[in-house]
């Protein structure tokens, strides 16, 4: 039989979804399924988007322009100047997803070989994409007792080799729900002119900051017009994932005409999509004021019933939609499992991303989940309390294993 690609077969599994066939079997035993892994908001879509689909003057989906229409990207172009960046149509340029867009800025800024640095944990897919074009992620670690914050400048020197290229953040993060304030952008600023890098930041959670924080783009930072590049999304924030519509925003223009290529590679991003999202992007500023506060209100519950099990160590959580969470067992992955297997309470069970997935350094987040509050309150209230009974159950359960084997409890 022909033999695939060795980049095909060290490319890591999703954490988030690797565990779908335990879900399937659960729900066809009868099983109600909370699911906590991935971040599929349950916000409706904003009717605008439905709308302008539904009326659209078309006889044929046509392929768009490469970079995408321009009218979608002066309405992203808006957006952003509304927040106080002065944005252009020519450097906003139009993906399928957020997935596509980071795929294109690592393909136009690594080479086979060169290195990123990523403060881990970080969105597992990260490692993907670095995967596809033979490039290297180079972890920065940061602890969940510290509550993920960066460390200072002198830990990103010492990783950085002639072969490093760039920095990559999530800022609102995913998964650690940590917003970086000014100052740590300001350092990161510093060492990208020092090492004349490129900081790259994934900023597809920037709506949702609680607790009075406020998000601060690195496109807002003063002397890196050709360095900083910006991912972005309607998935999250208009509730959108299947649309599949994200953007590469820079004002480097050789960058951008780099990008621009691969773009054309691809042809075009989905047509009807964009028209969704056209309009998404007339909503006005206060569409966001509901939907954070519900996000906020959900933070609230599901750290307050976290810190009630005992045994789980739950950090600051100040923005996006997620906590990732250190758990009173020694494997998440066999505990997630055996949830979605063997447990359930009350008819239920709970989903969750094992966390070692999220790391690139071998042994990390090995008793860490991450936790996706995408559920209403009530159901999220039900889940804490699934997962706080569960884990006593498996507790329970490898304390008699241990016993039968003649270990030491």
């Amino acid at each position: 039989m022909p033999q695939i690609s060795h980049r095909a077969e060290i490319l890591p599994a999703s954490p988030i979804r690797k565990l779908v066939p335990y879900a399937d079997a659960a729900r066809q035993r009868g099983t109600h399924v909370y699911h906590l892994n991935i971040g599929q908001p349950d916000i409706e879509t904003p009717q605008t988007f439905w709308d302008a689909i539904r009326n659209v003057d078309m006889k044929v989906v046509a392929y768009s322009h490469s970079a995408g229409n321009l009218g979608l990207r002066k309405g992203i172009a808006k957006y952003y100047n509304r927040i106080g960046h002065d944005i252009a149509s020519d450097d906003v340029l139009v993906t399928t997803g957020a997935s596509e867009a980071l795929q294109f800025i690592l393909g136009a800024t690594l080479n086979p070989g060169d290195e990123i640095i990523v403060p881990e944990p970080f969105y597992a897919n990260y490692l993907g994409f670095a995967g596809l074009i033979d490039a290297k992620v180079v972890p920065l670690t940061t602890r969940i007792e510290d509550s993920f914050a960066l460390p200072d400048a002198e830990a990103f020197k010492q990783l950085i080799t002639p072969r490093t290229r760039a920095i990559l953040i999530c800022n609102p993060g995913n998964p650690t729900g940590i917003i970086y304030p000014q100052e740590t952008l300001e350092l990161l600023r510093d060492i990208v002119l020092e090492h004349d890098l490129f900081l790259i930041s994934d900023e597809v959670y920037r709506e949702f900051a609680y607790d009075g924080y406020v998000h601060r783009s690195v496109l807002g930072l003063e002397g890196l017009e050709d360095h900083a590049i910006v991912t972005d999304s309607i998935s999250k924030r208009f509730s959108a994932c299947g649309a599949r519509i994200g953007a590469v925003i820079t004002r480097n223009q050789t960058l951008m005409g780099a990008i621009l290529k691969m773009a054309q590679a691809r042809l075009s991003p989905p047509g009807l999509g964009q028209l969704g999202a056209e309009a998404l992007y007339q909503l006005p500023p206060t569409y966001f004021d509901s939907i954070a506060a519900e996000y906020s209100a959900r933070r609230d519950l599901l750290l307050e019933r976290l810190r009630a099990i005992p045994g789980v160590t739950v950090p600051r959580v100040n923005g996006a939609f997620y906590a990732m969470v250190q758990l009173p067992v020694d494997d998440t992955d066999e505990f997630c499992r055996w949830m979605l297997e063997s447990f359930s309470y009350k008819g239920a069970t709970v989903m969750m991303a094992p966390g070692a997935g999220f790391y690139a350094t071998p042994g990390l987040g090995k008793n860490e989940v991450r936790v996706a509050y995408v559920l209403n309150q009530q159901d999220l209230y039900e889940a804490m309390e699934c997962l706080g009974e569960g884990i006593i159950a498996y507790q329970k359960m490898k304390s008699l294993a241990q016993h039968a084997a003649g270990q030491p409890t």
